[in-house]
C-alpha cells in the first residue's frame, strides 16, 4: 500500500530526474535575467479539474531554489473551475522560470489523473463498488499516479509485484492448478493478499475452493458476473476486469461486484491545461 515515506522517497527521486532532463547543465535562457531580480506570479487552471500534485510542485521548487515561497489556494482533491488561481509564488525570477515547466508538468499530469478518476467515480456513486487502478502506469510515475488516483476518489490495487499476489493464467499453468498456486502463495507469503484471475465460472469455483481472498472475473459477461456474485456470497471479494470503459462501467458495477479495475485511470492520460503568469 502507499504510505507517506514511500511517496516521499519516490517524489524526491522522480522530481530530481525530471529536473535533470529539463535543466541539464544549466538554464541558459534564465541567465538573461539579472541574478538579483525578483518576481511574483500565479498559476491558474484553464479548465475545470480535480487537483492533485501539490507536494510534487513544492519539491520542484525546493530542489531548484528553497527560497521560493508558494501560497496555495487549493487542496489536493479539490474541484476547480476555469481561470481559478491554484497558487501564487514569490522568489528569484531566474529560479521561478527555471522551475516553471517541470512544476506545471507534474501538476497537470497528476491533476489529469485525478480528474479522470473523479469522472468514473461519480458514475458509480450509487453502488458499493470500489474502482481500482492497475499497474498500467507511465514508467517511472507509478507512485505519483497512484496517489492522484486517490485524490479523484478511486482506490489503489497492488503497488507492484512485491506487495500482493495476483495469480494469472500463466502462473496457474506453471504451478499446475489454481489450488496449487494459492497453496504456494500462502506458504511463501503468509499474510499477503492472494488474488486469482479467472476466466469462467468453473475457475471461479476452483478459486473459491482454494481460499483466494480476491477473485478477478476477467471479461465475464454481465450474466456470469451476476451469477458469480450470488455463487460467491461473501466467501471472497470479486473484482471485475477487462475492457471496462465509461459505456460498460455502470452495468458492471450494478452486478454487485466489490471492485472494478480500470487501466484507463492511469494509462489514458489527458493533462489538465494550466498556465503560469509572472506579474
Amino acid at each position: 500500500m502507499l504510505n507517506d515515506e514511500l511517496l516521499r522517497q519516490s517524489r524526491i527521486e522522480s522530481v530530481a530526474l525530471s529536473l535533470r532532463e529539463d535543466i541539464g547543465d544549466g538554464d541558459i535562457t534564465a541567465r538573461l535575467i539579472a541574478p538579483e531580480a525578483r518576481a511574483t506570479g500565479r498559476v491558474i487552471t484553464r479548465e475545470a479539474a480535480v487537483i492533485a500534485g501539490r507536494r510534487w510542485v513544492e519539491e520542484v521548487f525546493r530542489q531548484v531554489d528553497d527560497t521560493v515561497v508558494l501560497h496555495w489556494q487549493v487542496q489536493d482533491g479539490q474541484t476547480v473551475v476555469p481561470d481559478q488561481v491554484l497558487f501564487t509564488f514569490e522568489g528569484p525570477a531566474r529560479s521561478l522560470l527555471t522551475a516553471e515547466r517541470t512544476a506545471l508538468n507534474w501538476l497537470q499530469t497528476l491533476s489529469g489523473v485525478a480528474t479522470a478518476c473523479a469522472s468514473y467515480a461519480r458514475q458509480v456513486a450509487h453502488t458499493k463498488v470500489r474502482l481500482l487502478d492497475t499497474r498500467k502506469t507511465l514508467p517511472g510515475l507509478r507512485m505519483a499516479e497512484k496517489y492522484a488516483v486517490t485524490c479523484g476518489g478511486c482506490y489503489n490495487h497492488r503497488i507492484g509485484l512485491w506487495d500482493a499476489f495476483l495469480i494469472k493464467e500463466n502462473h496457474i499453468a506453471a504451478c499446475g492448478s489454481i489450488g496449487a498456486a494459492v497453496a504456494e502463495a500462502r506458504r511463501i507469503g503468509p499474510g499477503r493478499p492472494v488474488e486469482v484471475e479467472t476466466e469462467n465460472l468453473d475457475e471461479l469455483d476452483q478459486a473459491l475452493s482454494a481460499g483466494a481472498d480476491i477473485i478477478m472475473l476477467d471479461e465475464f459477461s454481465l450474466a456470469d458476473m451476476t451469477t458469480a456474485v450470488a455463487q460467491t456470497a461473501g466467501r471472497a471479494k470479486l473484482e471485475a476486469s477487462g475492457n471496462i470503459n465509461e459505456q460498460t462501467l455502470v452495468p458492471v458495477a450494478e452486478t454487485g461486484v466489490d471492485y472494478i479495475s480500470i487501466g484507463a485511470l492511469t494509462k489514458h492520460l489527458r493533462a489538465t491545461d494550466l498556465s503560469m503568469r509572472l506579474n
